[in-house]
């Protein structure tokens, strides 16, 4: 594409189930690339599609502080501000998958607090390659759609450090550049290179229309009334 256009590609997304692109993938002859690794997987079941925004983050090194109380909450106060911070979230635009290479660290970054103001920016979803998600009853009772490998505890104070924003990352397998196309929903992720984004969706297209057409088929046979699956 000479140039991406964030509106035009969310749209020709919306209604395709992830089996619908990583059909289209194989489409253009990208048959082994894209599909997350299945160990990442849906906080609850939904759908969602959005554009790639990065960040990896890295194991923090230390020192730990040997402080607690009112002298470890003045500590924790100054790691927020000066080692783990989310300057990404500074740039998020309607539509953005924010995409977070965690080095696998089992730590809730994200929780039902931040994961709001994102939402209320225009974030739909999130994707780490670790936990990164704690407050989880009140995460799905928020609808916030998260897809990790697991589920976290502990806050980020001497577990990781922000590192760099808007880069190529690795999630279960799959290279992440900006702006590519993350589709989700729950058989898992599927991530669509921009340059590939019309191309895929042109054929996944096609799959989901056969598709819809052969159920509504049996639907009919089978009395049921159409749904919006099959129309």
């Amino acid at each position: 594409m000479s140039e991406f256009n964030r509106t035009e590609i969310l749209e020709l997304y919306k209604d395709l189930r992830v089996t619908d692109v990583r059909d289209g993938m194989d489409w253009v002859g990208l048959h082994g690339y894209g599909t997350v690794d299945h160990s990442i997987r849906p906080l609850f079941r939904t759908k969602v599609v959005g554009i790639a925004r990065t960040a990896r983050y890295l194991p923090f090194e230390g020192p730990v502080p040997n402080l607690t109380g009112d002298a470890y909450t003045k500590w924790v106060k100054w790691y927020y501000g000066e080692v783990c911070t989310d300057e990404w979230a500074n740039d998020i635009e309607e539509g953005d998958f924010i995409v977070m290479d965690v080095a696998g660290v089992d730590v809730g970054i994200l929780g039902s607090n931040n994961t709001l103001d994102h939402l209320h920016k225009g974030v739909r979803g999130y994707l780490t390659n670790g936990g990164g998600i704690r407050d989880t009853d009140e995460v799905i009772m928020q609808k916030i759609p998260v897809w990790s490998k697991f589920v976290s505890q502990g806050m980020d104070q001497t577990r990781i450090r922000y590192y760099e924003k808007d880069i190529p990352v690795a999630i279960g397998g799959v290279a992440i550049y900006p702006n590519d196309v993350v589709v989700a929903d729950g058989d898992g992720v599927v991530v669509v290179p921009s340059k590939y984004a019309k191309e895929v969706a042109k054929y996944a297209h096609q799959e989901l229309t056969g598709d819809k057409a052969g159920r509504r088929k049996l639907y009919e046979k089978l009395g049921w009334e159409l749904d919006d699956t099959v129309q």
